[in-house]
Parts: C-alpha cells; sequence; structure tokens
C-alpha cells in the first residue's frame, strides 16, 4: 500500500555544512551522529527496505530558523534552506515528492513573504513552524497576517516542538536534566500551543486553517479528560482572570477544537499510543509519519510506526486514509 511519510526530517548538504556542521547546543550531538539526516546514499539505503510506495515528504528538523540567525539575517537563511529542499524534491521526485518550506519567524514582515515564494514558485507542500518563536507564542499580533494567509490559501501548517536544556525543570535550577526538556518538555510544548490556538480564537477566526501536529497531537488524546470536562470548568476556578468570558466567547466546547488539528503517528513504536490519537482524532485527521531519522537503529521508526498502524486493526479503506490520502488531502491548497 502506497505510504507518504508526511513528517520527517532532512538537511540539504549546503545548508548542513553552513548552519549545523559546526555544532548545536542540546541535541547538536545527536544530529551530527546520524548520517541519514543529510547523506542521501545512506537514507535511500533506509527507504528502500520499505519499497517503491514509500515516498518522504521533507522538512528541516530543529534548530528553529530564527535560532541561527537576527531578523535581518533568518530570511535568507529560511531561502538557502527551502531552495535546497527544492532541489533535492526535483533531482528525487520518487524518494521526495515534495517538502515543507522554513520560516523566517523572528522577522514577520517576511514569513508570509517566504510561506509564498516556497508554495507558489518551488512547489512546497505547506509550511513548518515551531510552537513558539525563540520564546514567544504563537498567538502574538505579529504572526496573525501569516495565519490568515494560511487559512484563506488553505496551505497546510506543520507544527513541530521547540524547548531546549535551558528551559529547567524546576524554578531553582538553571537547566533541564536528563534530556526531560526533549521526552516530556515536547509533548507539553506542542499541547501548550495548540491550547493557545485554542483558547485564543484560531479556529473560530480560520475555520480553514490545518495544523499538522507533531507526535499526534502531544498530550491531548491521553488527557481528554482534562481537555474536555476539565476546561468546560474554565474560569470557575481562576480569581485573577476572567476565564469565564474567555470560554463563552468560544462557538464550541474546547475539546471540539483540539480535535480538528491533525496528528502524526510519529510515537516510536507507541501502540498504545496510536491507538489512543486515533480514537480521540478519528481517521481523518491522523496521517502516517515517522520522525525518521532520529531513531536507535536506521529504519525502526518506520518499521514501529508501520506495526503500529497494522495493529490497530483497520480495514484496507481506513489504512489507505492514514497511509497516504489524509497526506494527499492536508496537501492541498488554493
Amino acid at each position: 500500500m502506497k505510504k507518504i511519510d508526511l513528517f520527517n526530517h532532512l538537511f540539504p548538504q549546503s545548508f548542513f555544512d553552513k548552519y549545523i556542521e559546526n555544532g548545536l547546543p542540546d541535541i547538536g550531538k545527536r544530529v551530527k551522529a546520524m548520517p541519514t539526516i543529510v547523506k542521501l546514499d545512506a537514507r535511500f539505503k533506509v527507504m528502500d527496505e520499505f519499497g517503491p510506495e514509500y515516498c518522504q515528504v521533507i522538512s528541516l528538523p530543529a534548530p528553529t530558523i530564527e535560532a541561527l540567525g537576527t531578523p535581518q539575517q533568518t530570511p535568507d537563511i529560511a531561502k538557502l534552506a527551502n531552495d535546497g529542499m527544492a532541489e533535492l524534491c526535483r533531482k528525487y521526485p520518487e524518494r521526495f515528492p515534495t517538502f515543507v518550506a522554513s520560516l523566517p519567524m523572528n522577522n514577520p514582515d517576511a514569513i508570509t513573504v517566504e510561506a509564498l515564494r516556497a508554495v507558489d514558485q518551488l512547489g512546497a507542500a505547506g509550511v513548518q513552524i515551531f510552537t513558539n518563536v525563540n520564546g514567544a507564542p504563537l498567538d502574538n499580533p505579529e504572526y496573525q497576517e501569516f495565519f490568515d494567509t494560511m487559512a484563506k490559501r488553505e496551505i497546510g501548517i506543520w507544527m513541530h516542538p521547540a524547548r531546549g536544556a535551558s528551559m529547567p525543570d524546576y524554578k531553582t535550577e538553571t537547566k533541564s536534566k536528563y534530556e526531560i526538556w526533549w521526552t516530556f518538555g515536547w509533548p507539553y510544548e506542542t499541547s501548550a500551543a495548540m491550547a493557545r490556538m485554542v483558547f485564543s480564537g484560531f479556529f473560530d477566526k480560520w475555520p480553514n486553517l490545518k495544523v499538522l501536529t507533531h507526535h499526534m497531537g502531544a498530550m491531548a488524546p491521553y488527557f481528554e479528560g482534562r481537555v474536555g470536562w476539565g476546561w468546560d470548568a474554565l474560569g470557575s476556578r481562576t480569581s485573577d482572570e476572567d476565564y469565564y468570558s474567555v470560554l463563552k466567547g468560544l462557538k464550541k466546547r474546547p475539546i471540539d477544537y483540539f480535535r480538528m488539528f491533525r496528528a502524526d503517528t510519529a510515537l516510536f513504536g507507541a501502540t498504545a499510543g496510536t491507538k489512543c490519537g486515533l480514537e480521540f482524532f478519528g481517521v481523518d485527521n491522523v496521517i502516517f509519519a515517522s520522525d525518521v531519522p532520529f531513531e536507535p537503529q536506521p529504519g525502526l521508526y518506520i518499521r514501529e510506526t508501520i506495526r503500529c498502524v497494522e495493529a490497530l486493526g483497520l480495514d484496507d479503506e481506513k489504512k489507505a486514509k492514514i497511509y497516504h490520502k489524509n497526506a494527499e488531502a492536508f496537501m492541498q491548497h488554493k
């Protein structure tokens, strides 16, 4: 069966040489230790295991573009990344049918310009954002024009978590330990960004907004009770903010908006998590993705993700939705 791996990561060689090779904080050691993150021969060897019906829609991994330069520099950094991705797709269309554009999110005047250049001129399937912009939330006013344009054009947004070791686990410390910032911090980051979008009225304002959340919607499916009945009582326990008015201003229950996000299957072989996410989001909103190449063994995450999908006990039509049909629909835009 055809499989479109919609959320995985690759560096174009030119981008890697200029911005990544000299070292990165946090996961830099991990990134540089993975040849499949930049070396195409190693990448293709892994992909060959899954046959000609398997392909990847490629996007940059962390770090964010805005972590690599000033607002004056990042438009050119994003262009280099997107031009490199487009070149890979032109050279290897059967491997990489399209890519996800990177954006200079710390330069609000350039975000939409680069997004539309990548989509309309380079053939990008959509755009990638991270869950914060150098620590700033996505519902800040300077990003509204970008989201407005993406919604009007129905351009898909791939949302990746962003959090580093510099954000401590406890107020008395200066950094996170044991990679807690990644293991538990990234799911929290995604969930917090989703909540900010919901309560800021994103989906009331932009009902056509398409956002794909990495790692199966993070914490939302598992905490369905808190997201549902818990947030139905928003404001009833809060004395210093008028959250009751926020809740009354929404057209739906908070949980109904959370179900409007798309979610990918990149859970690293978590069968129970995959079932939980499918039940929460529904088969029309779950999309196959592996998070290659961040696996301890080449190809492990692809194999494990396929195993989890197959363990769901779905018929061929529902599996086809997850493996490729939902991805194809998500990548359609005006």
